[in-house]
């Protein structure tokens, strides 16, 4: 069985067995064998509820367990070759393709079958697995409408929904391919949904989708993942660069970079490149095959640094990232949670910096009133640091 198929962190544990929550004993030899101790708070809350079949939201930050919280009751409520039971929406490919993994494992016992079904990738083979007539069906919603628009699948028959990373889909603008899909859909199914985050959008599927959701919420207090060390380095726009070579040259653990577009992705990545960092990039233009390579390479340490943009970036699940870097602000709070979680999965520790101009410190403020805390100021050796007085400060508010 190999160990990079199912990710595993070091996540907080609760003190239950799993034996507790009813699993069955195959389910539960497995676990086992992969080495799961006990359940995280996010498994032992939904699954006893999922093994009911109730409709769930599950609220958790990423590297909570929430995969296997929904995969594991899959696996044990569907049984092979009664056609495609089971469907996952996923916002990202790196995301379905994990998940994937995961069922893979699960369901052996089962002899469950799961097709993956993403965009990036040539349509055939994907076609050919759906006729296979696959229990699951883990999907990008462009792609699965693409499929069924062909009639290479039918979705009539779906008795269990899961949507994962259900704001982040909708961040990207899936909400009209979702409603497409689950109109689609037997209203007499059940559904799980999970989010790091609850926006009005998550109620309103919700209301319209759900019938009586249990919600399940283990977020920290703030909205971002614990154990994080927040940097905030203003300087010159120009300065951006520099500032950043010099914090991939402090810190010198496996690093995440985040900008905005895709353009900036690879500008950045050939600057490292020639200046002799072991660097990759990871963005929506690149080939599935070249950024699962990518993923690959950083997850086994052949790459220390990882340029990517926030599409590609919400699928990367890596163990022991220390160091992530905002080479750009995200353009809201939720993004900048999401990046921050990428660091300091379960109980490890992370460090969080983010290069900012001044134009950006509205954006600053609300990523501190989520937090809670003042971000510290920081600089770095032979760059300005740029100070906003409380008297410039107040004279901008004023303006505006």
């Amino acid at each position: 069985m190999d160990s990079l198929a199912i990710p595993q962190h070091p996540v907080s544990t609760t003190d239950k067995p799993f034996s507790s929550l009813g699993l069955s004993a195959p389910i539960l030899g497995i676990i086992e064998k992969i080495g799961f101790q006990n359940p995280t708070p996010i498994q032992a809350e939904v699954i006893p509820l999922a093994l009911e079949g109730k409709d769930i939201i599950g609220l958790a930050q990423t590297g909570s367990g929430k995969t296997a919280a929904f995969s594991l009751p899959l696996a044990e409520r569907l049984t092979h070759g009664r056609g495609v039971r089971g469907l996952i929406l996923s916002p990202t490919r790196e995301i379905a393709l994990q998940t994937k993994a995961f069922l893979d494992v699960f369901g052996v016992n089962h002899d469950l079958k799961t097709a993956c079904v993403i965009g990036g990738v040539k349509m055939n083979p994907q076609t050919e697995a759906l006729r296979n007539q696959p229990d699951i069906i883990v999907a990008t919603p462009g792609r699965l409408l693409d499929h069924v628009r062909q009639r290479h699948v039918k979705l009539d028959a779906i008795e269990e929904l899961v949507l994962d990373e259900a704001d982040h889909m909708l961040d990207l603008g899936f909400l009209p391919q979702m409603r497409e899909i689950l109109r689609l859909l037997p209203r007499n199914r059940r559904t799980m949904m999970f989010s790091a985050t609850m926006p009005d959008s998550i109620e309103m599927i919700a209301k319209e989708f759900m019938r009586d959701p249990v919600r399940i919420d283990i977020t920290p207090e703030g909205g971002a993942a614990v154990g994080i060390t927040h940097r905030l380095y203003v300087v010159k726009e120009e300065d951006k660069r520099n500032c950043l070579l010099a914090l991939l040259t402090e810190e010198l653990g496996s690093t995440l970079v985040f900008v905005r577009r895709k353009i900036d992705a690879e500008w950045l990545y050939h600057i490292l490149q020639r200046r002799g960092h072991p660097v990759s990039r990871i963005h929506a233009d690149r080939s599935q095959g070249r950024r699962v390579e990518a993923l690959a390479g950083f997850r086994q340490g052949q790459h220390r640094i990882l340029v990517a943009t926030d599409i590609a970036g919400r699928g990367i699940d890596v163990p022991g990232i220390e160091h992530v870097i905002n080479f750009d602000i995200p353009e809201n709070v939720d993004d900048y949670v999401h990046r921050a979680g990428r660091t300091a999965r379960g109980a490890a520790l992370g460090i969080v910096s983010t290069i900012a101009s001044w134009q950006d410190l509205p954006m600053v403020r609300q990523i501190e009133e989520v937090l809670g805390e003042k971000i510290p100021r920081c600089s770095v050796p032979g760059i300005e640091a740029w100070v906003e007085t409380e008297r410039v400060a107040a004279r901008r508010r004023t303006r505006v």
